[in-house]
């Protein structure tokens, strides 16, 4: 009987102990996939000036009149072509508050655009990124519809790849918003991961968006998915276009939660690449690797 057990026991670590060999070995063929895709829409940040105007254009201001603070309470203003604010340096792009007297705010910063020039319906987006430091920094990666087909905000949705606040440094979030799910009712979807050097080091910030769900990774690592529940636009709106935004806030309904440290500016975000792949192609590369195991 002992001898059986003992069997049994072996046998049941022997499987858990392949089945987890085969899961790392799926996940990094997966990690190896975008590897070897061409990108359908990139930058490299590989020149020096401004960002490539063929790919990102600006919302400038402070929201006013029909949106100030931009919906969230924030207290920069977003300029744009200004070299104090945003910039292509050294390889990386450069996203920079100022603590400043400037048109009708004390802070500015750049918030960055693709809208037009970069919109997508499905993919893999990824981007490489160094977070700002100290309280009252809001930087966000995040993405919103080209065309708004279902109504205003949040009927027609927004995907937040990465959030960060300065109050809560060592914390990552990815969120989505729709009619059904956002923040104004307390309903959003989301998930977090502990990035203990988010603010000093780079990471990979990504989501693998299909009709079917939406799949949230740091450094490849898959933390949160959003189901489609197929039920109605309230609930995924994510079967639109949509495009990317880069930018840094000050204070705000969240990122000020805890105030805003005036010692810390000049604060940045820097980014090393944004990619963007076709998702069909990056999943049949993975359906062939995984078959090849």
């Amino acid at each position: 009987m002992l001898k059986t057990n003992l069997n049994h026991r072996f046998n049941i670590v022997g499987f858990f102990v392949f089945a987890s060999l085969f899961f790392l070995s799926c996940q990094e063929q997966v990690k190896e996939s975008s590897k070897e895709l061409v990108p359908i829409w990139a930058d490299e940040f590989d020149y020096n000036g401004f960002p490539d105007s063929t790919k990102w254009g600006y919302d400038v201001g402070d929201g006013c009149p029909n949106l100030c603070g931009w919906g969230n309470n924030e207290k920069q203003y977003y300029t744009s072509e200004r070299k104090e604010n945003v910039r292509v340096e050294n390889g990386k792009l450069i996203i920079q508050a100022h603590k400043e007297d400037f048109e009708t705010r004390v802070y500015t910063s750049t918030k960055l655009i693709s809208k037009n020039k970069g919109d997508w319906k499905y993919g893999r987006i990824e981007i490489s990124a160094k977070l700002p430091s100290g309280v009252g920094t809001w930087p966000a990666i995040w993405m919103l519809p080209t065309d708004w087909e279902y109504g205003g905000w949040p009927k027609s949705g927004e995907i937040d790849i990465m959030e960060h606040v300065g109050y809560n440094p060592d914390s990552v979030f990815g969120t989505v918003h729709t009619y059904a799910f956002n923040h104004m009712e307390g309903t959003q979807k989301g998930g977090a991961l502990p990035i203990l050097d988010a603010e000093k080091e780079f990471h990979l910030y990504a989501i693998e968006w299909t009709e079917d769900k939406i799949d949230f990774f740091i450094d490849d690592q898959m933390y949160f998915t959003f189901e489609n529940e197929r039920k109605t636009f309230s609930e995924y709106p994510f079967d639109k276009r949509f495009y990317l935004i880069l930018n840094l806030a000050v204070g705000g309904n969240w990122g000020g939660r805890e105030g805003i440290d005036d010692s810390i500016f000049p604060q940045q975000m820097e980014i090393d690449y944004v990619r963007v792949y076709d998702i069909n192609q990056m999943n049949n590369l993975k359906n062939k690797k995984l078959s090849s195991l």
